[in-house]
């Protein structure tokens, strides 16, 4: 199996390059946010405890995640492989990411960061909200603290994936189909 974790800050360009690997390789795409999102629409449990965080901007606890995630993966039947979108984004999630894997006896074959500057996020996050309506992504204090959240919590990940050479840094400034290849041959490189 494929198994891909796309990484990378809000604004990067994750969703996008997502469904473009997902049309090559085959694979399930499993986004937390699409996650979030069904179970807010729904109204669920899940989605009302995750939505009290989103609204201040904060990552939703890893258990309330990976339950969401457990779940979606156990759908499957028969997977080519999954793409992970935004998550894991901390240690104690790649960790549960591997142990869940694991029991399905496949693992993460590679972690694919997107790398963009801070002020290049900040306008395109601005320019989404006003596309597509994400009222997360209107507010510029809530973009600063969305974008701080992830250099402190989220960036050693990157470690994690390193330290089992699984990592590789994507430039994400481009055009669409110039990161697109560059993460294709990422994947080649590594197969």
């Amino acid at each position: 199996m494929l198994n891909i974790v796309l990484f990378g800050p809000p604004g990067a360009g994750k969703g996008t390059q997502s469904e473009r690997l997902i049309e090559k390789y085959g694979l399930v795409h499993l986004s937390t946010g699409d996650l979030f999102r069904f179970h807010l629409k729904h109204e669920t449990e899940l989605g009302k405890l995750a939505k009290s965080y989103m609204d201040r901007g904060h990552l939703v606890p890893d258990e309330v995640t990976i339950n969401m995630l457990k779940s979606a993966v156990l759908e499957q039947k028969e997977p080519k492989g999954f793409i992970f979108d935004g998550f894991p984004r901390t240690n104690p999630q790649a960790g549960a990411l591997d142990q869940l894997l694991s029991k399905l006896n496949t693992q993460i074959t590679l972690m694919l960061g997107l790398e963009v500057e801070e002020e290049e996020l900040k306008t395109r996050l601005t320019q989404r909200a006003l596309s597509s309506g994400r009222s997360d992504d209107a507010d510029p204090e809530i973009i600063a603290n969305r974008i701080a959240v992830y250099h402190r919590e989220t960036a050693p990940v990157k470690e994690f994936y390193a330290a089992q050479n699984k990592y590789v840094a994507i430039n994400g400034i481009g055009t669409i189909d110039s990161i697109t290849e560059r993460l294709f041959a990422a994947i080649e490189h590594h197969q």
